[in-house]
């Protein structure tokens, strides 16, 4: 597996390079200027738009808008936002933050552009199930100028970037992020956590999209109003610390990061690096996803259903993945002080027979590798030492791909003995370039635990409240990962639909395989943040190079019609259609009002 991580790391260090980054800006930029501020059109229409307000039960598609953004919202507030916000924080630091609001406004705009695009040349030749997307764009779009093949090929590539990204981060992320919370906090094996997570999902997506429809619409209204009051409370509760965390999440987005407790330090461009990644990947601004979601909508109107969409970036990044960040931020999880001190420094060895290959040794009076009992603050947060838990100390090495310094951590598994003094741990062995000798960090006497992902942010509300994390942040990740796998499933369902046609048997393969990665990606193919993140930026990479150049190509067929629907809507036609909101509960339900 490791030659696997290594090709995987080669990908993305090509689609994730410097360039690529101020690409994803620079047509955030273009979109943002070039429609007007379409951000503005999102806050204030897009908000009319969704409560029912110009709702036609006579338009083509089969759902209602507010069901299609959640839907779609359901695919982008995840996992991205609990897991997605703590790797950004833990490795990019707290410059990382700005770098995911910047992403998030422009992202408003790339949005409602892409989005419109879709809904332009979506298929409504079946009322009930239209089919849209980038790949429907380019095979119509260039099959009017003459291009045919050249469409239905670049439509295609995107299908393939769409089904790694319908596996990698809309699958396998959100499995790994509830199997190693879920473990962590109630010891059951990730494993089970996959299978029944297999099962639910299963249940779900048997029913296409208006059960998706249907199920999004209440979770994500519920999912998200409980996670975000609880941040709040959390944040409120460290309010006297936010002045301060502001200002550093500016200052250390344009100024390296120094290395403080858990933290590794980084440098100024993997502060930009570790944000816009975490945020492209969150709301999907750009990567072609939503407008499959979005192109089911209910409506007649290609550029009101693009508006709804703008609101995507703001909800996902702009409230809960600042909320997220926040909380990890003020509670000081992300730079945390050690969980155990060791009475004498850790040495680094060489492993015998292995050459430029060492592992950690803590031996105390005749104690191989003895671990002491946490600090009397780490066992009010989470308790004695547990046999699984996981450790790590920090080294001095080559430079860190991840941070661009030379700091990195070396893990270990613990094992509980039956007295204080037999609690051990098993050190991983790691690897060094020629002639490096890796030295211990700072006085060589501090061991952390590791919360990756998820559990980052679990020991960050737990941190503020004891059991808030274990309970919250658990409930929460169960219900984001089911809400975006199953739409997850429906994108990839559509890729599946273009490639070989929309007969039942390859639609209920691909279903089966989709629910077996699953468990696959909770039994253990993932173990670690770095691999966890190269998985998803392999998903969000590609798609990100299929989708831009169809934007760009065709972005002006998309201002065009939005121009005119705005002026439409500023001369009062568009009102003159619109009708007295439904109820919250006719819009929830979908159901069709007059």
């Amino acid at each position: 597996m490791e030659h696997f991580w290594t090709l995987l790391d080669s990908i993305n260090g090509v689609i994730w390079a410097d360039w690529v980054l101020y690409v994803v800006l620079g047509v955030g930029v273009l979109f943002t200027i070039w429609s007007g501020f379409s951000q503005f059109r999102a806050l204030t229409h897009g908000s009319a738009v969704i409560r029912g307000k110009y709702d036609d039960k006579n338009d083509p598609g089969a759902i209602n808008h507010f069901q299609a953004l959640s839907a779609a919202l359901s695919a982008t507030v995840g996992l991205g936002n609990i897991a997605g916000v703590a790797v950004a924080v833990a490795l990019g630091g707290p410059g990382a933050v700005f770098w995911m609001w910047v992403v998030g406004l422009l992202g408003m705009a790339i949005k409602t552009t892409e989005v419109t695009l879709s809904m332009l040349y979506r298929d409504t030749s079946d009322p009930d199930n239209p089919h849209g997307g980038p790949m429907f764009v380019a095979k119509k779009a260039f099959k009017e100028r003459g291009l045919g093949l050249l469409g239905t090929t670049v439509g295609g590539v995107f299908v393939v970037t769409l089904l790694i990204s319908t596996i990698t981060g809309g699958n396998m992320f959100q499995s790994w992020s509830v199997g190693v919370i879920t473990e962590q906090y109630f010891q059951i094996p990730s494993i089970v956590t996959g299978i029944v997570l297999a099962v639910l999902v299963g249940m779900v997506i048997i029913g296409g999209i208006k059960r998706i429809g249907a199920v999004a619409g209440r979770i994500v209204p519920l999912m998200c109003g409980l996670y975000v009051l609880a941040a709040l409370v959390v944040v409120i509760m460290n309010f006297t610390a936010i002045p301060g965390l502001l200002k550093l999440i500016v200052v250390e987005a344009f100024t390296p990061s120094s290395a403080e407790g858990a933290f590794l330090g980084g440098t100024a461009g993997y502060a930009l690096l570790w944000g816009m990644k975490r945020a492209l990947f969150s709301s999907e601004a750009g990567q072609g996803s939503s407008p499959i979601a979005h192109s089911a909508a209910k409506t007649d109107e290609p550029v009101r259903e693009g508006i709804v969409a703008g609101l995507e970036p703001f909800i996902d990044t702009i409230i809960v993945c600042t909320l997220t960040a926040m909380v990890i931020l003020s509670t000081g999880a992300w730079n945390r002080g050690p969980e155990a001190i060791l009475v004498a420094p850790f040495n680094v060895v060489a492993v015998e027979g292995q050459s430029d290959t060492w592992t950690i040794e803590t031996a105390v009076l005749g104690q191989a590798n003895w671990l002491p009992r946490k600090e009397a603050e780490a066992r009010r947060i989470a308790g004695e030492w547990r046999t699984g838990d996981k450790v790590f100390v920090v080294v001095h090495a080559d430079v860190n791909k991840n941070t661009g310094l030379n700091l990195h951590r070396v893990e270990g598994a613990v094992t509980v003995g039956e007295g204080p003094e037999e609690t051990q741990v098993v050190w991983k062995t790691f690897k060094t370039n020629p002639g490096t000798v890796p030295t211990p960090a700072s006085e060589g006497t501090s061991v952390y635990v590791d919360y990756p992902g998820p559990n980052l942010t679990g020991h960050a509300f737990d941190r503020a409240i004891p059991g808030l994390g274990k309970w919250l942040v658990t409930l929460a990740a169960w219900l984001f990962a089911i809400s975006t796998m199953i739409s997850w499933s429906y994108y990839g369902e559509k890729g599946i639909v273009y490639l070989f046609g929309s007969g039942e048997a390859i639609t209920l393969a691909y279903k089966v395989i989709y629910c077996l990665a699953i468990v696959v990606a909770a039994a253990g193919f993932i173990k670690t943040d770095a691999e966890l993140d190269s998985l998803t930026a392999l998903g969000t990479g590609v798609m990100l190079w299929a989708n831009i150049p169809i934007m760009l190509i065709f972005g002006s067929l998309t201002m065009k019609a939005y121009h005119a629907y705005v002026a439409r809507l500023k001369s009062g036609e568009i009102d003159r259609t619109a009708h007295k909101p439904a109820s919250i509960a006719d819009v929830i339900e979908g159901r069709d009002v007059e």
